[in-house]
């Protein structure tokens, strides 16, 4: 396994009609390579307590989301990955949400010029979420 300093992670919100990426304040989190036969990473943000229901609700809504990360540095470009919550802990004054998922091996830039393209297809919800991991 390798273990690499999580820097950012942004979460994509599957609306209707279009798509949002929403950027989560970090306190401190992991991004682990487990170099298993599945190509796995375990993805852990360490951040504030307000967001407990945000990230409750996302894992009662959704089996899988899209997100992006950066690791190591900020001048490293955004990594995408397709994940689920798979554990969400309170810790003090803070939570820990854990991602379990693989990494999309597409530049970002080009994820989303996929997505516009299959929203102008119109496809939408659950079914533009499916469309785009099935181009994938």
């Amino acid at each position: 396994m390798k273990t690499f300093k999580l820097k950012q992670l942004q979460i994509v919100e599957f609306h209707s009609d279009t798509y949002q990426t929403v950027h989560i304040p970090l306190i401190d989190g992991l991004s682990i390579n487990r170099e298993d036969k599945e190509n796995r990473w375990l993805i852990e943000a360490y951040t504030k307590r307000d967001l407990l229901d945000y990230f409750t609700e996302l894992k009662e809504t959704y089996k899988e989301l899209i997100i992006h990360v950066k690791i190591t540095t900020e001048l490293n470009e955004l990594a995408t990955f397709i994940t689920s919550i798979i554990g969400i802990n309170q810790i003090g004054d803070n939570i820990n949400i854990l991602f379990l998922g693989t990494m999309v091996d597409q530049k970002t830039n080009k994820l989303e010029e996929i997505l516009q393209q299959l929203m102008k297809e119109g496809n939408r919800g659950g079914d533009l979420l499916n469309k785009f991991k099935e181009y994938l």
